[in-house]
Parts: structure tokens; C-alpha cells; sequence
């Protein structure tokens, strides 16, 4: 074969960049190839020769009887053999060398076709391998072609691809226009390397401000979380590591420069730098500027945070179509419930009203436990007695009162509400389809009141269950029947109950509706139902 093995392999390995032990494998691979159509189904092996920088070909055979020879490939006549190499017996393998000058056109095109093919390989993987290190990093590139609405964008080795989903809305490319965007995933596909890419991303706002802020690629500025409304509005938290910085200063820049330089990158999106604050509370009312929240309510538990907001900063607090609270909602990882003054303090009134019920507290001490987030006889119930000795200063004979009589409350109330909604059976819910009251005229206040709870609605943790893909056949028969004991409980029901990890009736009357809607996706009223039954088959 005559190819200059050195030259090639030095020159291909220079240029490509590509392992030396790799080109040489390859080559191996197509001299074995051309071998096995030159000289038909033999045992082969081919080496690479360092001193002379030669591939070997080597054809191995067994000894047999002269007589007995039935295939001459795989194996050779003892007479021929033993003329070789008088040590040889019957039986014994021999490795012969072959010329590869006679392999001719053949071995050099499959040679050809191999060095071709690693070339390719190297350079894919090469691609990858630099993309990977630049992945949840910025890139730079240009707009080469529009696949539909997708945006395929020149990267320099490789393309990137900028689906529309993950485009800035309202925002227009031309050919060869500069693009950056932020690497969201690299993959390997039979058409070559993927780089996917987003200028949606709430981490591309993060980058841009490490390139931006000197003090934040330093240290001394740290990004906490972000919140993006792509195209519209975001939101970013930031904290300083030395008192001496200001870090929503530095983020801001001289008159502005550094944040209207990310401003005019992202199209005109409105940027609201947020201090980060330890304590979750002052965390959140950080979050709702430019609204000022005069008290925070906090249920840890159920991870949530009842805001109460000045009567004219409803409206600010929440935003326009609830952009506000959203991203307050997204960049501090609470459930945000906002309320008017004058609102809540209806809801405080009724809750102390219905609190003030309960044996040995009396209206101080409703208002105490309404003012350190227990609104109804349900939480109270559950409370730590040694909290409520704490909070009420009670002796023991009176928190057993109070405990007992909270229970009591809790579940009387539940009949009452049970009782009210007996023409309602739970097998009218139909899943995915939101849950409507009969339909009545609704005054201004209850109007706006209605836009808020379906705002607060949007804020809740997502559901950890889909009840629409709960398959009934992946439950017990058994389950099934139990849960179908509920009034007006169907089959897909009882399976979502029981796939949601509630073992019993006692598991759900110990819940609230929140917790039940939380863990299974169904509507909040028809959690409400669920609880008030079971509570009542249970006794709770």
C-alpha cells in the first residue's frame, strides 16, 4: 500500500488536531478491511510498526495433516508448515506476514474513507466538548437562517439553535444580526453537535450582570435568585459580602450605565434590583417594590406568606395582570397572598370572631393568635401545646380546654359547610375544568376581590400530581373501593387520592384543603369537600 503513513498521520493529526493513536487505529482498521476482501474469511491482525512506520498485516492458520486440509485460509498443510518452521506440530497456530503493496487501490480507499470518518468524529466530539464547558454560559453569534420560527444562529464551529419558546417575544432577527444567548443544554444528534439556546432564560440575566459588574465577578457582589417576565419585566436579588458595598448601587452603575446596558441588551426590559434579606419576610416585601407592605403574615408549614398591603398599593403590589406579585412569587421561592388593609381587617374581625369561640381564650386572645397567623380552630387544634402555653400564658388544665374545644369548633364547622353544599356531589367535578360558583352579579369590590384570589391562585407551588395522567389500573382494586366509600367519589378520583400518598380518611381530615389540593391537583373546593368528609367520617 503505498501511502506515506508518517506524513499522513503527522500532517492529519497537526491540522485536526486529533490523537495520533487514534489516526493509527484507524488505519489498522481499513488495512484489516481491504485484507478480508482481498484474501477472503481469514484470521488477521494488523500492527503498527514504530522503526518503519509500516502497518503489518499478519494471517493466522492452524497445522493440519496434509490429508485433512479442507479450508486453505484458516489453515495450512503440515509439509508447508513444517518447511517454515521445523518446531511447528499439527495443531499449532502459525502467524505468517503479508504484503500490503498487493492490498493496492482497495486498502487506499478504505484508508481514506477511515481517516475521513475519525476526522468527523474528532471534530464532533471536539465541538462538544467545547460547548459542554460553556453550557448555563453566555455565547456569542450571528444569525445564519430561520428554520419556521426557529432561529439558527452561526456559533463559529457549530450552529446553535434558538427555538421560538425561548426567543424574547416581540423581539426580530435578520440575517447576520448578532445574537447573545444563553447555552441551555448540548447535545449529540446523527446531523452533529446541538447547542440549544434561550434568550428567555432568567440565567441569561445573570450572566449579563456578572459580564456587567465588575464587583460581582469579584465576589464581593453575589446574584441570590432572578425572575423574568421575558421581554417585559425582571426582577434580580442581590447581596453584598462587604458591609462597605452597596449592592443594588453597584448592580445600578454610574447614572445607570451597567443596568441600562443589560436593558438595552434585552430590548427594553425593566429591571427592579432587589436587596436580598435573610429573614423570608423582609425578603418578600423587598421583592413587591415598588409596593410598601405594612404586615407580613408567615405559614411556614404550608410556605406561605400573607402580605397586607396599603388599600392604594393594591393595585401596585399585585401589577398589571399580576406581573408584580409573580415575580416576587418566582424570585423568593414563597407563595405570595396579598390583601388589602381594609380587606384584612374584615378577615381579622372574622376570624378573632370565630376564634373567640373557643373555651378559655376570649377576644384578646383570638386577636393574639389571628395576629401570629392561627385563623382557624383547625390550626389551632394542631398547635404545640407548649406554643400556646407560651403565646396565652395558659396552665395546663386550660390549653387541654382550648385543644378540645378547637377540635370541636373545627369539626362543627366543617359539618356546617358540608351541610350547605349536600346538593353538590364530589362526582360533579370534572378534572382540568375550573371549579365556578352559581352564577350571581358580583359588586365592583367582590369583582376586584376575585382578580386578587385568582392572582394568589397563579402564585401557589405547582401541584406535585397532574390528576389528568393518574392511571386507575396502577391502583389496587382495594384502594379504589376505599376511597369510593367517600360520598360521590368516582373511580379517577379515588385513584388520585391514593397515588397522592394519603393512606386513610384519618390522613386527609388531618390535612386542610390547601395541603389535599397541594398533593393532588385537585381544585381547591373539591379539596374542601374531601377534607370536610372525611373529617366527618373520622370524627376530626
Amino acid at each position: 500500500m503505498q501511502i506515506d503513513l508518517k506524513r499522513v498521520i503527522e500532517t492529519v493529526g497537526k491540522e485536526k488536531n486529533i490523537d495520533r493513536q487514534l489516526l493509527i487505529g484507524a488505519l489498522r482498521e481499513a488495512v484489516l478491511t481491504a485484507a478480508r476482501k482481498h484474501f477472503g474469511d481469514c484470521v488477521f491482525e494488523t500492527r503498527f510498526n514504530e522503526e518503519t512506520e509500516e502497518i503489518e498485516l499478519i494471517r493466522y492458520r492452524i497445522v493440519v495433516a496434509d490429508n485433512e486440509l479442507t479450508n486453505l485460509s484458516k489453515q495450512i498443510p503440515a509439509t508447508e508448515a513444517i518447511a517454515m518452521d521445523d518446531s511447528l506440530q499439527i495443531g499449532d497456530e502459525i502467524g505468517e506476514p503479508l504484503p500490503t503493496d498487493q492490498l493496492g487501490r482497495i486498502a487506499a480507499q478504505a484508508a481514506k474513507q477511515a481517516i475521513v470518518q475519525k476526522v468527523m468524529e474528532a471534530e464532533k466530539e471536539k465541538v462538544v466538548r467545547e460547548f459542554k464547558d460553556k453550557k448555563h454560559q453566555t455565547v456569542v453569534g450571528q444569525v445564519r437562517r430561520f428554520d419556521k420560527a426557529d432561529i439558527i444562529v452561526d456559533l463559529g464551529p457549530t450552529e446553535g439553535v434558538l427555538p421560538v419558546r425561548e426567543q424574547i417575544p416581540g423581539e426580530k432577527y435578520k440575517i447576520r444580526d448578532k445574537v447573545i444567548a444563553f447555552v441551555v443544554d448540548v447535545k449529540k444528534s446523527t446531523r452533529g453537535p446541538q447547542v440549544m439556546l434561550s434568550r428567555a432564560h432568567p440565567e441569561l440575566l445573570i450572566r449579563l450582570f456578572e459580564q456587567e459588574v465588575t464587583e460581582i465577578s469579584e465576589g464581593i457582589v453575589v446574584i441570590q435568585s432572578a425572575a423574568r417576565d421575558p421581554g417585559s419585566r425582571s426582577k434580580i436579588a442581590v447581596y453584598s459580602t462587604e458591609p462597605s458595598i452597596d449592592p443594588v448601587g453597584a448592580c445600578v452603575g454610574i447614572k445607570g450605565a451597567r443596568v441600562q446596558a443589560i436593558v438595552q441588551e434585552l430590548r427594553g426590559e425593566k429591571i427592579d434590583i432587589i436587596p436580598y434579606d435573610r429573614d423570608p419576610a423582609r425578603f418578600v416585601c423587598n421583592a413587591l417594590a415598588p409596593s410598601e407592605p405594612s404586615k407580613v403574615i408567615v405559614n411556614e408549614r404550608l410556605h406561605i406568606m400573607e402580605v397586607v398591603v396599603p388599600d392604594e398599593h393594591l393595585s401596585l403590589a399585585i401589577g398589571k395582570r399580576g406581573q408584580n406579585v409573580r415575580l416576587a412569587a418566582q424570585l423568593t421561592g414563597w407563595k405570595v397572598d396579598i390583601r388589602s388593609e381594609s380587606k384584612m381587617r374584615e378577615l381579622v374581625q372574622e376570624y378573632k370572631n370565630v376564634i373567640a369561640q373557643i373555651p378559655a381564650l376570649g377576644e384578646m386572645r383570638a386577636e393574639i393568635l389571628v395576629n401570629e397567623g392561627y385563623k382557624d380552630p383547625a390550626d389551632i387544634s394542631r398547635m404545640d401545646q407548649r406554643t400556646l402555653i407560651k403565646l396565652l400564658r395558659l396552665t395546663p388544665e386550660e390549653v387541654e380546654q382550648v385543644m378540645q374545644g378547637a377540635a370541636e369548633l373545627a369539626a362543627s364547622l366543617e359539618e356546617q359547610k358540608a351541610e350547605l353544599s349536600t346538593d353538590e356531589d364530589l362526582e360533579d367535578f370534572h378534572l382540568g375544568e375550573p371549579i365556578l360558583d352559581d352564577e350571581e352579579e358580583m359588586t365592583e369590590s367582590e369583582e376586584a376581590e376575585a382578580a386578587i384570589d385568582d392572582i394568589v391562585a397563579k402564585t401557589r407551588p405547582q401541584p406535585l400530581l397532574d390528576p389528568e395522567k393518574v392511571d386507575i389500573k396502577n391502583v389496587p382494586t382495594e384502594r379504589l373501593r376505599y376511597w369510593m366509600q367517600l360520598k360521590g367519589v368516582a373511580e379517577q378520583i379515588a385513584a388520585v387520592i391514593h397515588t397522592a400518598g394519603y393512606s386513610d380518611f384519618k390522613s386527609v381530615a388531618s390535612s386542610n384543603a390547601d395541603e389535599i389540593a397541594y398533593k393532588t391537583g385537585l381544585p381547591i373546593k373539591l379539596s374542601g369537600k374531601l377534607h370536610a368528609e372525611t373529617a366527618k367520617i373520622s370524627g376530626n
